[in-house]
């Protein structure tokens, strides 16, 4: 198609073109290229185009139900620091790709530009989330402000990435009033921003009631939940009561379950920081997550160790071992396996039939 000028008013334009693009999916990462120019001016990039949306308790994407095979990833790295290159984006995204996801979540920040667009290139859909975490002065408006400005810059940025699905305005606080308040207007910018996205969050468990049931559910397109059943709570019976007694009404996320193992280690399946621990978590962990219709996706803490100075047991030394690979970034863990094992399954269950197998049920 020849370019064609765009009237401007008001320092704004405006056109739209009749066209059926091919949808950008994980499975068919479609690109095309676009390219703008005023005068002398030019800017160019490389975009899909897809729909996601949510149907009482499922996930849609381009119209198909969806469940979101992820995990966590942070920016850091050994040489790097906290901090990435495209070489350390793509080898994350490689492992991911090897583990069998589908989705990531960029805790707890606005991660690396290039994040997104090679996410775009290689089919990752993307949960991208601000830092609104832990102790967070509420109240305070010039905290939200900050926030605020934090979230709209994130949006304004990925807005053309189709892979970007997810806009996360918070994760791990309490549900107070001044949280509520705080949260819920975030969640609502975002839509403002950008209506064409889903709205999350990562929630608590309510302990009175032990359900699912933080107030700002009402306000989110997806509820995020963190647990550690089996490690911080070693009893998995919570987590079997917790979703007995709940009944979200729209998809559930479990986004943050682990344990900490040191890779090498081995012991018993009780033996806490052994990869055989490790392990015994993730197959109980899964295997009663897959009992729940409305957990629609999961996000386990976290692909690689990572540093932290809050981790200082004997087995830690300044690292956060729940990683299901080492912070070598190429020592897999044996829970690596199980995962991917169980992500395998979940994505043939999930294929679309073949036209064969079409026309052999019909005989």
């Amino acid at each position: 198609m020849p370019p064609s000028p765009i009237p401007v008013t008001a320092g704004r334009g405006r056109v739209e073109f009749d066209l059926a693009p091919e949808l950008w999916s994980p499975e068919s990462p479609r690109l095309y290229g676009v390219t703008l120019r005023f005068g002398a001016d030019a800017v160019a990039d490389r975009v899909g185009f897809r729909e996601i949306a949510v149907a009482g308790e499922r996930i849609l994407l381009n119209g198909r139900n969806i469940t979101l095979r992820g995990v966590s990833v942070h920016e850091d790295d050994l040489t790097l620091g906290k901090t990435s290159d495209e070489a350390d984006i793509r080898r994350r995204y490689a492992d991911a790709k090897a583990l069998g996801c589908n989705v990531l979540r960029l805790a707890h920040y606005p991660h690396d530009p290039r994040a997104a667009a090679i996410a775009d290139e290689v089919g990752l859909m993307l949960w991208s989330e601000i830092p609104v975490y832990w102790a967070i002065d509420f109240a305070n408006p010039d905290t939200y402000e900050d926030a605020a400005n934090q979230l709209a810059e994130l949006i304004a940025r990925d807005r053309n990435r189709a892979s970007t699905i997810l806009w996360g305005v918070g994760n791990e606080n309490a549900d107070t009033d001044a949280r509520l308040s705080f949260m819920a207007r975030l969640a609502a910018l975002a839509r403002q921003l950008d209506p064409t996205r889903l709205v999350t969050a990562a929630c608590l468990i309510d302990r009175e009631r032990f359900a699912i049931a933080d107030r700002l559910a009402d306000h989110l397109d997806v509820i995020g939940l963190n647990e550690y059943f089996g490690w911080y709570e070693p009893s998995f019976d919570g987590l079997r009561r917790l979703l007995a007694n709940s009944a979200p009404g729209k998809p559930v996320i479990i986004s943050e379950f682990g344990a900490d193992a040191v890779a090498g280690l081995r012991g018993g399946p009780r033996q806490l920081f052994t990869e055989d621990c490790q392990e015994a978590v993730y197959r109980e962990q899964l295997a009663i997550l897959a009992t729940a219709s409305y957990v629609r996706g999961m996000t386990p803490w976290i692909l690689y160790d990572f540093r932290t100075e809050r981790r200082q047991t004997a087995f830690q030394r300044g690292w956060n071992r729940k990683g299901l690979i080492a912070g070598d970034k190429t020592t897999r863990k044996r829970a690596f396996a199980v995962l991917a094992e169980h992500y395998r399954a979940m994505a043939d269950a999930e294929a679309p039939a073949s036209p064969h197998t079409d026309s052999a049920k019909s005989q």
